[in-house]
């Protein structure tokens, strides 16, 4: 047996994107995005209200950048997306941030943050608040680099955001292996 709900935007994992761009004068600001994901090769999309402070930002500098959540700054992750950039203008450093201009696009990278997507903005399309920019450069700290030189899940430590139950969850462990464990039913 199911139980059916009708129509929501209930998936899994739904990522916590950090959405960041300057405005007009160089000024950062943040907000919370979890509507979002690869759109192709070298692309992300987003949905993002043309009402957000962030979204006016980057339809007019035509880049931002978008970290991961992660559970180290779940409360500054939170924040920015419970205030709005319009009526707290200090929100960023409210927040705790505290930002590095991108050496790629004129956007700020998120010390706190680990991980970040450096993009331009390729499209905004207003009817569906869909946003899709072109990835320049991926960014991280090193401390999140494993002995190999890549990325390690377990020290960026994202989160992810459940919709039903308003709630952030961390990643969890290793289950296994893609384009390798299928291979036993071959």
């Amino acid at each position: 047996m199911r139980k059916n709900f009708g129509v929501n935007t209930w998936l899994y994992p739904m990522p916590v994107f950090i959405v960041a761009a300057y405005d007009e004068n160089g000024k950062p600001n943040a907000m919370n995005a979890a509507w979002g994901g690869v759109y192709t090769d070298n692309m992300v999309g987003i949905c993002l209200s043309e009402g957000h402070k962030t979204t006016q930002n980057i339809l007019a500098t035509k880049a931002f950048t978008v970290s991961m959540a992660t559970a180290n700054q779940v409360v500054a992750c939170d924040y920015v997306g419970l205030v709005s950039g319009k009526r707290e203008p200090d929100k960023f450093a409210k927040a705790g941030f505290h930002a590095v201009k991108s050496e790629f696009v004129n956007a700020p990278i998120i010390e706190e943050l680990p991980m970040t997507l450096e993009c331009e903005l390729v499209s905004y399309d207003k009817e569906s608040n869909h946003l899709v920019g072109r990835i320049v450069n991926v960014s991280a700290a090193e401390e999140i680099l494993d002995e190999n030189g890549k990325i390690d899940p377990a020290r960026l430590k994202p989160i992810t955001f459940d919709p039903i139950h308003h709630q952030y969850l961390a990643i969890g462990e290793k289950v296994g292996n893609a384009f390798s464990d299928g291979k036993a039913l071959k």
